[in-house]
C-alpha cells in the first residue's frame, strides 16, 4: 500500500509542476487529465488489492 501512496504523490507531484507551465486556458484541462489518471491508478490498486484477497480465499475481499 506504501508503492501506491507514493506513487499517487509522484503523480500529484509532477502534476503539479505541469500545470504551472501550462497557459491559464490549458490549465483545466490538463487538472482534469490528471484527476483521471490517479482515478484509474487508484481503481487498478484497488482491484489488484481484491484479487489477491480472492486468491488466498479472504473472508473479506473489499479493500
Amino acid at each position: 500500500m506504501k508503492s501506491t501512496t507514493i506513487k499517487t504523490a509522484m503523480i500529484a507531484l509532477f502534476a503539479s509542476f505541469f500545470i504551472m507551465g501550462c497557459e491559464d486556458n490549458h490549465a483545466e484541462e490538463a487538472g482534469e487529465r490528471i484527476d483521471e489518471a490517479v482515478t484509474d491508478v487508484q481503481n487498478k490498486v484497488e482491484d489488484a488489492c481484491e484479487e489477491v484477497k480472492e486468491g488466498v480465499n479472504a473472508k473479506e475481499t473489499n479493500c
